[in-house]
């Protein structure tokens, strides 16, 4: 399974680290001269997270930590996007929840 976020298609970047020397113009030096670029990887914070859909059921996805703070989620159904809110999965059903739909 690859490292992508199931909602957000966040995935590992590539970037640069930057190795610098001398002291900053501000702080009285010449500036700051880059040596050295060596490549690295960015990856997202995914966490497996068991949500409960509106129609009930059970999915587990993997969320970046952007997506779950975020508290909402869009997910393909049919041919349109569906938006629901974020509610966790307790233990199989999560019955109050469950309940206010049905209401």
């Amino acid at each position: 399974m690859s490292r992508v976020c199931a909602v957000s298609g966040r995935r590992t970047r590539v970037g640069n680290k930057v190795k610098r020397r001398g002291l900053a113009k501000k702080d009285g030096g010449v500036g700051r001269r880059v040596t050295g670029r060596s490549k690295r990887k960015f990856k997202p914070n995914l966490q497996p997270v068991r949500i409960l859909t509106p129609d009930g059921t059970v999915m587990t996805l993997r969320l970046c930590t952007k997506v779950i703070k975020r508290g909402i989620i869009t997910l393909p159904k049919g041919d349109k996007m569906v938006s629901f809110p974020l509610v966790k999965a307790i233990r199989g059903r999560n019955r109050a929840f469950t309940k206010a739909q049905k209401q």
